[in-house]
């Protein structure tokens, strides 16, 4: 049941961010950077996508996938349509992740700590769903704020 519900939170809020890039009225929008707001929307994104697919797609699903942090602030020009791919094809890795797993595996240990801290995989997984919708927000900040 718990499981059922954080997946259904994940993929309304990645679902989310895939409307809020799509909302922008100019490309280049996505990929400004304006005082006092460090990121782009087009790098929360990215940010997300590998965050996402590092966490639940790699560690819990065994995907392979193979993150670069530092690239996901780095990039720049993305079309948008390429942004709303990835985060289309995270919501598959993410929904095929959880199909495997079970109420119960929410309380084993998470195959990595988080700062040091071991905690359960339901744990880590209200973490990521509090992530994305932290930025999310700011996204959706970003995005009014330039409109």
């Amino acid at each position: 049941m718990l499981k059922n519900v954080i997946i259904e939170m994940l993929k309304r809020d990645a679902q989310k961010v895939i409307d809020e890039i799509a909302l922008y009225k100019k490309e280049e929008d996505i990929w400004k950077v304006v005082p006092d707001i460090t990121n782009s929307a087009g790098n929360l994104c990215l940010h997300l996508t590998g965050n996402l697919n590092h966490f639940i797609g790699a560690l819990l699903g065994g995907t392979g996938y193979r993150r670069n942090r530092d690239q996901e602030f780095a990039a720049k020009g993305v079309k948008s349509s390429e942004l709303i791919k990835t985060m289309e094809d995270t919501i598959s890795v993410m929904q095929q992740t959880f199909d495997k797993l079970t109420d119960a595996d929410l309380e084993k240990t998470f195959p990595v700590d988080k700062h040091g801290q071991i905690v359960t995989t339901g744990y880590m997984m209200m973490h990521l769903m509090t992530h994305i919708n932290y930025h999310l927000g700011q996204i959706n900040y970003h995005r009014r704020l330039l409109a």
